[in-house]
């Protein structure tokens, strides 16, 4: 345990939630207080929100921590984590907010303890801003699976804004140290598929409106698969009324990737089923092996293994780079990212690079 308070400045480059989220989780593993200052200085209503507050208690709760300023609207924030703890632990936003990333701050922390974790998850499941719980399941979880993480997701309710009211119950393995990941072949892109669903009282038209203009954009382009986006409608499993749809592409070498949208109101459903195709569509142009959403998720867990971890990717968010700055002042593992110029790249190709700090499971 490291009892040096590590500063963490909220404020720099993307100056969101993910600062809270990587600091919060990182402390919790290598044992290092730290105190996150100008906490969200930026947006339009600074400070903590009730999301940010939620998982900030669920990761002190994981690791027997002490939290000082956790309140609403709070911009200084401070853990001193104690030893992580498995058993239950439960988070509840109480809003819309999303629970796959209460996921994201509890889950690196959950692979460093004794035993088997369950975290009860409460909010939002299909939010906007925020991975779809659908994306959670079938696109992070088998991508990170190759670094030696396991962990099963049951889906009990779903919730959209503004109501929230979803329920998802996971259960994480520990580990005793993380495997590094090597995906720099993406193959060629062999099956697309999705859901389209409608929740609550909202009619079955609307899903197959977006199944059926997602399907027409993405064959203008790839021409040569059959894309099977399957029409849902939601309505004993689901707190509220909402519609999204969420479109994965699988390549050969196992990669994959999504394109989603969630409707809003005056928002005509083919106009959603088109946002989420051509999302999907401009992250399998640059032929890397993650999308962008898969790209800032992996830092975290490429900073904790034991070796060296190599992916090749599109053009490198800024989420992604806030998150290998607060790794690199959290970890001792390295970064770099190059450009690449073989001939299956295109102008926004990249390969990120680490050296990671090889994390141990104590507990373990």
């Amino acid at each position: 345990m490291d009892s040096t308070m590590v500063e963490i400045d909220g404020s720099v480059m993307e100056g969101g939630g993910q600062i809270l989220r990587v600091s919060a989780a990182l402390s919790a593993i290598s044992g290092s207080p730290v105190r996150i200052i100008k906490v969200r200085a930026g947006r339009s209503s600074p400070g903590l929100r009730p999301q940010h507050l939620s998982g900030l208690q669920l990761v002190s709760d994981l690791c027997s921590g002490t939290l000082q300023g956790a309140c609403i609207g709070s911009t200084e924030v401070s853990l001193t984590p104690g030893r992580i703890q498995s058993g239950k632990h439960t988070a509840d936003t109480q809003t819309a907010g999303s629970v796959c990333l209460l996921l994201q701050a509890s889950l690196p922390c959950s692979l460093f303890a004794e035993r088997v974790s369950e975290l009860c998850l409460k909010g939002g499941t299909n939010a906007e801003f925020a991975p779809h719980i659908d994306y959670t399941v079938k696109v992070f979880k088998p991508m990170v699976e190759r670094f030696g993480v396991h962990f099963d997701c049951d889906i009990k309710m779903r919730g959209f804004y503004p109501r929230g009211g979803g329920e998802v119950v996971v259960r994480v393995n520990p580990v005793k140290q993380l495997h590094p990941v090597v995906l720099t072949d993406r193959g060629n892109i062999t099956k697309i598929h999705g859901r389209a669903f409608v929740a609550g009282v909202l009619p079955f038209k609307l899903a197959k409106d977006m199944s059926t203009a997602a399907v027409k954009t993405i064959r203008k382009e790839i021409k040569d698969l059959y894309v099977n986006i399957q029409p849902l409608q939601e309505k004993e499993n689901a707190y509220g009324n909402g519609t999204g749809i969420i479109i994965i592409a699988e390549s050969s070498t196992g990669c994959l990737f999504a394109g989603s949208a969630l409707g809003k109101k005056g928002v005509y459903a083919d106009k959603v089923g088109i946002e989420a195709a051509e999302m999907l569509l401009r992250n399998i142009r640059h032929n890397g092996c993650v999308d962008e959403f898969l790209q800032d998720q992996m830092i975290i867990f490429m900073a904790l293994a034991n070796g060296t971890s190599r992916i090749r990717t599109g053009a490198v968010t800024l989420h992604t780079q806030t998150a290998i700055h607060i790794a690199e002042q959290l970890t001792q593992a390295k970064f770099t990212i190059t450009k690449c110029d073989d001939e299956l790249s295109s102008d926004s190709t990249y390969e990120i690079h680490c050296e990671g700090s090889g994390a141990v499971n104590q507990n373990l």
